[in-house]
């Protein structure tokens, strides 16, 4: 029985929580169905949980603050159950590092589909590292903290990052001198199969490059791999 991914489903719906626990049941997910925060730490810190199935509109402490604070301490995949029309809380759910979104109401099947996919790429797929692992990264005259999740600048400024820019720096950092392929890093970034067409990753890549004061004709921290994807070209300290 334990050898079975155990799902935490966070929602303060209790006939929600009833049936989509008792679906995930029957195909061969342990899971455990809470109604708010409090109860989410409770089970975090008690047990291993694979994968977290997180209501956006929650009373008291919502899912966006929930999600960013997961986040800030774990790489546990989400998913997000979002109302349909709520597209700004469901982009800033996915930037605060979201794996996925599902909008309700929804089909049990979909929300199963999505579940079984990012567990078979959370296996493999490269993520950020975790503080427990790696404190930070100094590279480039920068250094990018994984504990407080900040960026400062060769004279100890702090430089700005959205929850995905952070992501993106944090595995190219994270993956050393590997070259890591657009569709892995959209993966990271949007828990999605990645479209081989979608040029989102190029433009967060511009993003990071022009934070970095990195030459976009000629780049020397991100580098292109062209037909492959991108690699950190400079020398990179973990502490």
């Amino acid at each position: 029985m334990n050898d079975r991914a155990h799902l935490l489903i966070v929602d303060d719906d209790r006939e929600i929580r009833g049936l989509l626990a008792q679906y995930l049941e029957k195909h061969e997910f342990r899971t455990t169905a809470v109604a708010d925060g409090k109860e989410m730490r409770r089970i975090m810190e008690r047990s291993h949980v694979d994968l977290v199935v997180l209501d956006l509109m929650l009373p008291g402490e919502d899912g966006l603050s929930l999600c960013r604070e997961l986040r800030g301490r774990s790489q546990v995949p989400i998913i997000m159950l979002t109302a349909r029309g709520e597209d700004v809380d469901r982009i800033i759910g996915l930037e605060l590092g979201a794996d996925d979104y599902v909008a309700k109401p929804f089909n049990p099947r979909e929300l199963l589909g999505r579940i079984k996919a990012i567990l078979r790429r959370s296996a493999h797929a490269p993520r950020d590292p975790s503080p427990e692992t790696v404190r930070g990264f100094t590279f480039g005259g920068w250094r990018l903290d994984t504990v407080t999740r900040t960026l400062t600048d060769s004279a100890g400024k702090e430089v700005a990052l959205s929850g995905a820019e952070y992501r993106l720096l944090a595995v190219l950092l994270g993956s050393a001198n590997r070259v890591l392929t657009r569709a892995q890093l959209t993966e990271l970034l949007r828990g999605r199969d990645a479209d081989p067409f979608d040029r989102s990753i190029d433009v967060r890549v511009s993003r990071l490059r022009q934070i970095l004061g990195d030459d976009a004709r000629a780049p020397q921290i991100i580098k292109t791999v062209y037909g492959e994807g991108y690699v950190v070209g400079v020398n990179v300290v973990t502490d």
